[in-house]
C-alpha cells in the first residue's frame, strides 16, 4: 500500500510538473519576451519587398505603411507558426499527420501505464494529456533550439567562404554551392535549399530571404537583407558580407561571454534546486520510518504537495533571473 501511494504521488508530481513546464515555462522564463524583442529589433520586413518599395514610385507614407504591415504580419507568423513549419524548423522529415499519430500513441500509452500501475483514472488522464500535448511540443522546441545553435556555430564560417569566393572571382551562386556541398549540418541543408529554390526559377535574392522562414534567426534575416540590397543596388557584396561576418562573430562572442558570466548563477541555482531531493533521499536511506510520515499521513501528503509547488515556482523564478535577454 505504501509503495502504491508513493508511486501515485510521484506520478501526480511528474504530470503536474510536465504540464507546468510546457505551458508556464515559456512565460516565466522570459523566452516569449525575448522573442518579442528580437522580432521588433532584428526581424525586418522581407528584404525583397523592402528593396522593391525603395525602387518603386511610391510615396514615403505608402512605403512606411507597407513596411509596418509586413512587420506586423511577420511578427504574428513568428509567434505562432503552423505545426508543419515547426516540424521543419526542428529538422524532422515527418509530416503533420505522422506527428499527430505519434503524439496520440504517446498519450494513449501513458494513460494505459497510469491505469496499469493503479494510479487512478484522473492521474492516468493527466499523464496521457502531458504525454500527448506536452512532451511532443517540448521535444520540437528542444530540437529547434539545438538546430539553431548548430547553425549559428557554422554560419559565420559559411559567410566567410562566400566572401573569399567572391574575392576570388566566383559568382555568388557558385560560392553558395560550395557551402551546400561541404559545410556541416544544418548549414549545408539550408544553403542546399537556397540553391534548389533558385534552380526552379526564383531569384537568388528571394531564395536567400526565404532562409529566415526555415531558420527564424536574426542572423539569417541579416543575410537575406544584405543579398537583396546588393542584388538591387549593386553595392560591393564582399565588403557587405565581410561586415556581416564580423557582426555575426561579435554576436557569438557576446553570447559566449554572457553564458560564462552566468555559469556561477546557474550552478548555484542547480545546487539549491537539488538540495531538497538530495536531503530527502539521504534521510530516507538512513531513517526510512522518520520520513515515511510524509506519504503515510494526510498532513504529510499536503505538505509534500505544497513543497513541490513552491519548489517548482522557485526553480522557475531562478531560471528567469539567470535568463539574460540580449
Amino acid at each position: 500500500m505504501k509503495t502504491q501511494t508513493l508511486a501515485l504521488f510521484f506520478l501526480v508530481a511528474v504530470a503536474i510538473g510536465g504540464v507546468a513546464w510546457v505551458f508556464l515555462y515559456p512565460i516565466l522564463s522570459g523566452q516569449r519576451h525575448a522573442e518579442k524583442r528580437r522580432a521588433i529589433a532584428a526581424r525586418a520586413a522581407p528584404a525583397a519587398r523592402i528593396a522593391a518599395g525603395r525602387l518603386g514610385q511610391k510615396s514615403r507614407r505608402e512605403q512606411v505603411e507597407e513596411t509596418l504591415k509586413d512587420l506586423d504580419i511577420r511578427a504574428k507568423k513568428s509567434k505562432s507558426p503552423p505545426l508543419a513549419t515547426r516540424i521543419a524548423q526542428a529538422g524532422l522529415n515527418w509530416s503533420k499527420q505522422q506527428f499527430i499519430v505519434v503524439a496520440a500513441i504517446l498519450g494513449i500509452a501513458a494513460f494505459l501505464i497510469g491505469l496499469g500501475i493503479g494510479a487512478g483514472f484522473l492521474v492516468a488522464l493527466a499523464l496521457g494529456f502531458a504525454a500527448a500535448f506536452g512532451a511532443p511540443l517540448w521535444a520540437l522546441s528542444y530540437l529547434k533550439r539545438r538546430r539553431e545553435a548548430k547553425f549559428l556555430d557554422s554560419f559565420p564560417d559559411a559567410v566567410d567562404i562566400i566572401v573569399r569566393g567572391i574575392k576570388a572571382g566566383l559568382p555568388l551562386l557558385e560560392s553558395i554551392k560550395v557551402i551546400a556541398s561541404d559545410a556541416p549540418e544544418p548549414a549545408r541543408s539550408e544553403f542546399r535549399a537556397i540553391v534548389e529554390t533558385q534552380t526552379i526559377g526564383m531569384p537568388l535574392s528571394e531564395a536567400c530571404a526565404k532562409l529566415y522562414e526555415r531558420m527564424p534567426l536574426a542572423e539569417a534575416n541579416f543575410f537575406g537583407i544584405v543579398i537583396s540590397v546588393q542584388q538591387k543596388a549593386g553595392d560591393n557584396l564582399s565588403e557587405a558580407l565581410g561586415n556581416l561576418s564580423r557582426v555575426l562573430r561579435d554576436r557569438k562572442k557576446m553570447k559566449a561571454k554572457i553564458k560564462a558570466m552566468s555559469m556561477e548563477a546557474r550552478a548555484s541555482a542547480t545546487i539549491i534546486g537539488s538540495l531538497p531531493l538530495a536531503v530527502g533521499s539521504i534521510v530516507y536511506l538512513t531513517s526510512p520510518d522518520y520520513i515515511a510520515m510524509l506519504w503515510t499521513h494526510d498532513l504529510g501528503r499536503v505538505m509534500m504537495a505544497g513543497c513541490a509547488a513552491w519548489m517548482l515556482m522557485g526553480v522557475l523564478v531562478m531560471r528567469k533571473m539567470i535568463n539574460f535577454d540580449f
